[in-house]
C-alpha cells in the first residue's frame, strides 16, 4: 500500500490498526489535516487485502469523515467567517448565497464528488453560516458512506484494477453521483415546502 501522503507516524497506525487507524485518517483529513485521496485509496487497498471486512472499512471511513467534518462545522460556527473568506477567496459571496439556500445540497454534492472539488470550503461555510446540524450531518452520512462502500465494492469486484476503474469511468461515476444530488435536493424541496420550519 503506497501510504506515502500520510505522515511518518501516521503510517504504522493504519498498518497495524486497520479500519481504526482509517477512522483517524479519515478524522485528521476531514478536520485539521489534509490528505488528499489518501481515504479513498485506503479503503480500496484494505477491502483488497480483506474482501469480508470491506463493510468495517467503509464503514470507519466514513464514521471518521463525518465526525471530522462536525469537529470543523463546530469551529467554524464558534468564529470561522474569516477563515471561510479566506478559504473561498472571490466566490465568498455567491457559496455564502449558494450555501444559505440549499444548505443539505451543497454539503450533499461536495462531499459526494473527488477532489479537487472544494470540500472543506462548504464544511466551514455550513457552520459559518449555520446549516442545521442534522441537516449537515445527513447529508454527510449518504454521501460518504456511498462513496465509500462504493469504492469498498470495487475493490471486492476488480480487485488492485479498481482504482483504475475509477479513472477510466470517472464521467459515468460523476453522473451517478449528480443523480444522487437530484433526488436529494428535490426530496429535501419536499419536505421543506410540507414542513413549518425554515432551511433545512
Amino acid at each position: 500500500m503506497n501510504l506515502d501522503k500520510l505522515p511518518h507516524w501516521l503510517q504504522p497506525l493504519v498498518v497495524s490498526l486497520g479500519g481504526l487507524g482509517l477512522f483517524v485518517v479519515a478524522f485528521l483529513d476531514s478536520s485539521v489535516l489534509t490528505f488528499p485521496v489518501i481515504n479513498d485509496l485506503l479503503v480500496i487497498q484494505l477491502s483488497i487485502w480483506s474482501p469480508a471486512r470491506m463493510p468495517y472499512y467503509a464503514l470507519m471511513a466514513t464514521l471518521g469523515s463525518v465526525g471530522g467534518c462536525v469537529l470543523l462545522y463546530f469551529l467554524a460556527r464558534k468564529g470561522g467567517e474569516a477563515m471561510f473568506r479566506r478559504l473561498a477567496g472571490a466566490r465568498a459571496e455567491s457559496i455564502r448565497a449558494w450555501v444559505g439556500r440549499n444548505g443539505f445540497t451543497s454539503v450533499l454534492a461536495t462531499a459526494l464528488l473527488p477532489p479537487p472539488t472544494p470540500f472543506k470550503i462548504f464544511v466551514v461555510a455550513a457552520g459559518v453560516f449555520q446549516v442545521r446540524l442534522w441537516s449537515f450531518t445527513l447529508a454527510l452520512v449518504i454521501a460518504r458512506g456511498f462513496r465509500y462502500f462504493g469504492e469498498g465494492y470495487l475493490a471486492i469486484r476488480y480487485g488492485p484494477a479498481a482504482i483504475h476503474y475509477l479513472a477510466e469511468h470517472k464521467l459515468q461515476l460523476a453522473v451517478i453521483a449528480l443523480g444522487i444530488v437530484l433526488i436529494s435536493y428535490l426530496l429535501s424541496r419536499l419536505f421543506l415546502r410540507q414542513s413549518p420550519q425554515g432551511d433545512v
